[in-house]
């Protein structure tokens, strides 16, 4: 209902609501309340942090050694290369690795793409997908120990053997070459060094060195000798000499048993080659006479052969009244040769033996005294005694030698009793 007064319409509710909406601070006022309220609740669910310019980080990243300078809120190196879109493959390197955490400005990250690199050992070649950075460590990648006097080196990879590089399906991108440094030995007074050079000459590899050479010292071989792999050099002090020398050496021997041939016997079936060796003497000197020689190295040049030697371990037969008495005994007849030859030089076979050092029987039992505690009537029991002599063929003495009859045959052998 409107009421109506002298000066117009009296205006109602609704339009008091239009006139409000239409006024120029209502938009303002309800954007500041809007982001008043969100701030605060952001603050919150953040528990207070705020994020500012103190959470940036610089980092210079390097990709393929192409530098960037990047400033960054990412909390680890693979939360960098993920804001930056930048993909690393399982054969990549990435350094540091992408868990570490980015802790500070002027952090650094290294992306090293695989390539495929031949490497060149000195004429040996091999092929490999990589993606370490140095040609040091491409060489050791591949499988290759590199010392540190070796030269390794990248080169344009010009030289590529066709063949290869379509095996592999790749394109070689990088060709790495190793000069390999010669091994040598110095002996300097007798203390022995070991050396890798790129010297051409012993004087020249002193010199790299920095060994100064005293006045009336030697050297072997003399300074202007060229450096060949494994190459040594003898420097020795005044008042003495090097002497070099070409010895040879003897033939290792192979023995082995053959049972065609009669035991004690023996036939060369290798004749084996002797072997050579370089020796170096260091010779002192008292008024120019030699008054000590000194061995101080030996090089063997050539390795000699073995010389196989068979050795007969077929035993004679022993018949007749030895065999019976052996046989009695209780002796196997593969003993036969064994007994029969021990006995032969111990006794001749006579029952009754004595020697002038009291020791008796087939077998000189010493003392006698042990043998008659056995046989009473030893003097003419020639099976008892070799019961005897077998139980003293078993025992421990022997085993070093074989053991039993064979190990008492071969004990005699050696040492001329039993």
């Amino acid at each position: 209902m409107l009421n109506i007064r002298k000066r117009g319409i009296v205006k109602t509710k609704k339009s008091k609501t239009r006139r409000l909406r239409n006024h120029p601070f209502v938009l303002p006022v309800t954007v500041f309340l809007v982001l008043f309220f969100l701030s605060i609740g952001f603050v919150i669910s953040t528990g207070g942090q705020t994020i500012g310019a103190s959470d940036t980080r610089v980092v210079r990243l390097f990709v393929e050694g192409r530098e960037q300078v990047v400033p960054t809120r990412a909390k680890t190196v693979k939360d960098l290369l993920d804001r930056l879109a930048i993909s690393v493959y399982e054969s990549d390197i990435v350094e540091p690795g992408v868990t570490t955490e980015i802790t500070d400005t002027g952090f650094q990250v290294n992306v090293y793409r695989a390539r495929t690199v031949l490497v060149d050992d000195e004429g040996e070649q091999k092929i490999i997908v990589t993606a370490e950075p140095t040609p040091q460590r491409v060489a050791e990648k591949v499988g290759l120990k590199v010392y540190p006097e070796d030269k390794v080196t990248k080169v344009a990879a010009d030289i590529v053997d066709p063949l290869e590089a379509i095996n592999t399906q790749n394109v070689i991108s990088e060709k790495v070459v190793i000069d390999r440094a010669t091994p040598a030995t110095i002996n300097l007074y007798g203390n022995v060094v070991t050396v890798r050079t790129h010297a051409t000459t012993v004087e020249a590899l002193l010199e790299e060195k920095g060994i100064k050479i005293n006045e009336g010292d030697s050297i072997l071989p003399s300074p202007g000798t060229a450096l060949t792999p494994d190459t040594q050099v003898f420097i020795a002090r005044f008042g003495t000499q090097l002497e070099q020398l070409e010895e040879a050496i003897d033939p290792p021997i192979e023995y082995v048993d053959d049972f065609n041939l009669t035991l004690g016997s023996s036939q060369v079936r290798e004749p084996g080659q002797p072997g050579k060796r370089i020796v170096t003497y260091e010779i002192g000197l008292t008024n120019g006479i030699e008054t000590s020689r000194k061995l101080i190295q030996e090089v063997i040049i050539e390795q000699p052969t073995v010389r196989v030697v068979a050795r007969g371990k077929k035993a004679p037969v022993v018949a007749g009244n030895k065999a019976e008495i052996m046989a009695a005994a209780g002796i196997s007849p593969n003993d036969f040769y064994y007994v029969d030859f021990i006995i032969s030089h111990e006794s001749g076979w006579r029952v009754n033996a004595v020697n002038p050092s009291g020791c008796a029987g087939l077998g000189q039992a010493c003392p006698g005294s042990k043998l008659a505690a056995a046989c009473p009537n030893w003097q003419s029991d020639p099976v008892c005694q070799i019961r005897f002599f077998h139980g003293y063929a078993q025992g421990v003495r022997f085993n070093r030698y074989g053991g039993g009859w064979q190990g008492a045959f071969n004990h005699w052998q050696a040492n001329r009793w039993w």
